[in-house]
């Protein structure tokens, strides 16, 4: 783990109560297949092949905006036909894409000390819907934020309705993101970010965009929230 400051106690981190985690590249290993299927649509509509360097930066932003950065300078109806072929490549290509190792655990252990979570994302709610079913983590999230709801990343609407939904303040939030897209988001709405260093931007990067740490297994979230409550036992979990 990476600190630049000490994340892991006093009394800021000892107040947070609310955990928003991004879902692509931190708490689903999808990345690669994002970029496969972004290919494939690119070619399927007869454009020229695009690259995992130019598809790796736009990875968080509404799959509308991400296309749309894409391709600038391309006609509307092009942008959209692009985005029809990658909803439906997403769902007819092999799936490869699973959840990190240690999340489900990890998630379960962070509701058994106090802690509220939630899931703020690029992709779409009825996206992040078949996720949460597929991989039967929707018992763990009590509040859901995605482009349908707001504004995308890296504007602050997520975190700042989540906020609102579940009465809580910046003093008692953080954000747990791979993109600087969510570290930008987490500091826009005056919240700590915490950066994982296993999906899409890397460690230097998310430091120097803000996050207080950089986690480099899922796992070691729990040095970063302790219990809530006075007397409750630490859990730490390892393969």
């Amino acid at each position: 783990m990476h600190d630049t400051q000490s994340a892991a106690s006093g009394d800021a981190i000892s107040k947070a109560r609310l955990i928003l985690f991004d879902c692509d590249g931190t708490l689903m290993d999808s990345h690669h297949h994002i970029v496969l299927v972004m290919q494939q649509a690119f070619r399927d509509c007869g454009l020229p092949e695009i690259s995992p360097t130019e598809i790796g930066p736009v990875i968080g932003l509404s799959l509308t905006i991400a296309v749309q950065k894409l391709l600038p300078d391309t006609d509307e109806s092009l942008q959209e036909a692009v985005e029809q072929r990658y909803r439906e490549l997403y769902h007819s290509m092999p799936a490869g894409y699973d959840l990190f190792e240690g999340v489900r655990e990890t998630l379960s252990e962070l509701r058994d000390r106090g802690y509220w979570l939630g899931v703020v994302t690029g992709k779409s709610y009825a996206g992040l819907q078949r996720v949460l079913k597929q991989f039967d983590l929707s018992e763990y999230f009590l509040v859901l934020r995605t482009p349908d709801h707001c504004a995308s990343k890296p504007h602050p609407a997520m975190v700042l309705e989540s906020m609102d939904e579940m009465g809580v303040g910046t003093q008692q939030t953080s954000v747990i993101g791979d993109a600087l897209l969510d570290i930008q988001m987490a500091r826009a709405a005056g919240v700590r970010a915490f950066g994982v260093s296993f999906g899409v931007a890397g460690t230097e990067p998310l430091l120097a965009a803000g996050a207080v740490a950089i986690i480099d297994d899922f796992r070691d979230i729990l040095a970063h929230f302790p219990p809530l409550q006075e007397g409750q036992a630490l859990t730490t979990i390892r393969a």
